[in-house]
């Protein structure tokens, strides 16, 4: 006979698609975090965070497709709700909603989770974090902006510890000038979805997705040879100049390419940093210039690092004033994932922990002033409430690596001193409360 009050074993392990990391990893991935928000700042980039919770028709405002799909929502009340998917669409919504106190241009960052209800698989996720950049204007955006951006590209990647990353560059203009030339515009958008997949699937399956298109052979063939430019990025501008493509956006889409590259060697990007691809086409509809992937050279398998772009209609759906803007997105959950297992990321100790106060008698003043002191020097310390045997005290900050130990007896309280242990080397001395504080301030 089953027993009734037995109770049922609760499941501890998370939803598939959603990432838990061990301490000594979180470390890593809050230093990344970090130094990607310190960047950010650094270039005059404002933060902004808005509701993971939306009202589900503001979200759903800009969303279509699989995109839709994915999307959790849900009903409270009278109100149907949706979670955020992505932080373009919420920072639409806020620039519609607070346009009259913005002062443009509007530089804003955003790092923050996203949700969606897509298959997990490997290195996809159903909730992650995503670090964003817009600037966006009431009018037209300058293309320097579109210069910038991979100025900021390269600056994260370096700060990464990255050497060998490309930043791929092309112009939505071009491509919507030669499916116009073509007489295809009306397929552009289920062309560009191909193309850009061209990275994982490889030229045959996009020339069988196109041939899907109905489009002609000779069609597909011209498609292949426009983006089958490759080499410098100087060449392959001369390459798009000498197709003899006579569409006014193609040649705008190339007079804007050719600046925005001038630009970018202006703000010291290296070229074997950046390139124009003419294979990047980024699929979301709405963008309508300048846009961006960025691979790791060292790990092309990772796929894209950093991708985003320039969008004219930003708050279209919401007011009929015209934004346009510029911006970026890194995957950071993704990234962190892909680079930690592959090894590329060493996690270190589980502790930000350098140094354990433990005092050796009931009053504990002493050991609080002197942990006081050091955290107000930027010194991460601990103080060891547990009571028990010193072996078992020194055992957790080993376990943890915490470097160094101040024991505070009551020798030390009479002679107004302190015990140092680096549990490193095992040396110990007395030192002075100045000899303490100075002997850290130099870490």
């Amino acid at each position: 006979m089953l027993n009734k009050n037995k109770k049922k074993r609760v499941i501890t392990k998370p939803l598939s698609g959603f990432m838990e990391l061990m301490p000594a990893e979180q470390i890593v991935f809050n230093k990344m975090f970090d130094t990607i928000r310190q960047t950010y700042e650094v270039f005059g980039f404002i933060p902004l965070d808005t509701p993971i919770l939306e009202r589900a028709e503001s979200l759903l405002a800009k969303a279509g497709g699989e995109t839709e799909k994915q999307i959790y929502q849900f009903k409270k009340g009278d109100t149907n709700l949706a979670m955020r998917f992505d932080l373009t669409v919420p920072l639409a919504r806020y620039v519609a909603e607070y346009y009259g106190d913005l002062v443009f241009p509007f530089r804003r960052y955003t790092m923050g989770k996203v949700f969606r209800g897509e298959r997990p698989q490997a290195g996809r996720f159903r909730e992650f974090y995503q670090c964003d950049i817009d600037v966006v204007d009431n009018g037209q955006l300058d293309l320097q902006f579109d210069a910038e951006i991979s100025s900021i590209i390269y600056t994260i990647f370096q700060k990464l510890g990255f050497k060998n990353f490309t930043i791929r560059i092309n112009n939505r203009k071009i491509f919507d000038g030669l499916f116009a030339e073509l007489g295809i515009t009306k397929k552009s958008s289920n062309i560009m979805q191909a193309i850009d997949k061209l990275e994982k699937v490889g030229n045959e399956a996009v020339k069988n997705e196109l041939k899907k298109l109905l489009l002609s052979p000779e069609v597909v063939e011209r498609i292949f040879n426009f983006i089958g430019l490759k080499g410098s990025s100087d060449n392959v501008i001369a390459g798009l100049q000498s197709l003899g493509i006579d569409n006014i956006q193609f040649k705008n889409g190339v007079k804007e390419l050719v600046k925005v590259v001038s630009l970018i060697k202006q703000f010291g990007v290296p070229e074997s940093n950046f390139t124009v691809d003419l294979t990047i086409a980024r699929g979301l509809d709405y963008y309508t210039g300048t846009v961006y992937e960025t691979f790791l050279d060292d790990y092309p398998e990772i796929g894209s690092v950093c991708s985003g772009g320039r969008y004219d209609n930003l708050i279209s759906h919401y007011t009929s004033r015209k934004i346009s803007g510029v911006g970026i997105s890194i995957g950071l959950t993704r990234l962190f994932n892909q680079l930690y297992k592959k090894g590329i990321l060493q996690t270190s100790e589980p502790t930000l922990t350098k140094v354990l106060v433990l005092p050796m008698t009931e009053d504990v003043k002493y050991s609080l002033e002197i942990a006081t002191k050091l955290r107000k020097n930027g010194i991460s310390t601990e103080i060891s409430f547990v009571q028990g045997k010193m072996k078992k005290r020194l055992r957790y900050a080993d376990r943890l690596g915490i470097p160094y130990v101040v024991f505070i007896g009551e020798d030390e309280i009479r002679k107004g001193v302190y015990t140092l242990r680096d549990l490193v080397t095992g040396n110990q001395k007395e030192l002075g409360e100045r000899e303490l504080l100075t002997k850290f301030s130099k870490k």
